[in-house]
């Protein structure tokens, strides 16, 4: 498999704070990567310079091949950790905005995943829960036809009993051969659908390498490497 993502020496500076630095990472398409590190580890930041939302930086990144950009945004599909539809009424409307501003936005796809999360399209936004309308935002950002797909907290607002529904719903409409990076902290939870994980600590990934080398490595899990690796930070 080829790499789809490739990054060299970024650095990222707010002020006299590094958040990243001098970060290297390459990532194959057909992944499904885990991106796993306390709060302030850089997670957010590199996420954001992938999508193409973040330009002053230092390094080279390149997403198939070109820097982050217009066109690159084009067939990145990024779910954030808050709610994006805050100006749009009801489920219908969040679908009608997706369906005009991207071009690869599988309109049926999302009335699939949608029935299958039991949202009512007719529902006010504003009526939702905090996690029905993470379970919305998810919907619309799996149902672009993208070359990669970057998940924050895709699992964190919502009950333990939910979370295996979206877990399989991303496992179910993952575009075949494309990438999909994952940022969470409730490794526990997620990690059996990690092809690959990256360890980030202080702007550095300390550690990437495959679930199955880091299992046979640890003698265990991805949850207790995690906290192997990250000692007493961790967050249930």
């Amino acid at each position: 498999m080829s790499n789809l993502i490739n990054i060299s020496n970024l650095t990222k500076l707010y002020g006299k704070n590094t958040a990243l630095d001098n970060l290297n990472l390459d990532i194959e398409s057909g992944k499904v990567v885990g991106l796993l590190g306390p709060n302030g580890s850089g997670k957010t930041t590199l996420i954001k310079i992938i999508a193409g939302l973040m330009k002053s930086y230092s390094g080279k990144v390149l997403v198939d091949g070109k820097e982050p950009n217009e066109i690159t945004k084009a067939y990145v599909s990024y779910l954030p950790d808050r709610n994006f539809l805050l100006n749009q009424p009801k489920v219908k409307d969040g679908i009608s905005f997706f369906k005009d501003f991207f071009e690869d936005f599988d309109q049926e796809k999302c009335h699939r995943i949608l029935n299958k999360l039991n949202i009512n399209e007719e529902s006010k936004i504003s009526s939702l829960s905090k996690g029905m309308k993470e379970k919305l935002n998810l919907a619309l950002i799996l149902s672009r036809k993208a070359k990669v797909y970057i998940l924050d907290e895709p699992i964190a607002g919502v009950d333990p009993i939910a979370r295996d529904e979206i877990l399989n719903v991303i496992i179910e409409n993952i575009e075949p051969g494309s990438t999909m990076l994952i940022c969470t902290h409730l490794v526990r939870d997620i990690e059996n659908i990690f092809d690959d994980v990256a360890f980030i600590s202080n702007g550095k990934i300390i550690k990437y390498d495959s679930t199955e080398n880091i299992r046979i490595e640890t003698g265990g899990s991805i949850d207790e490497a995690y906290r192997e690796v990250f000692g007493g930070v961790y967050y249930a």
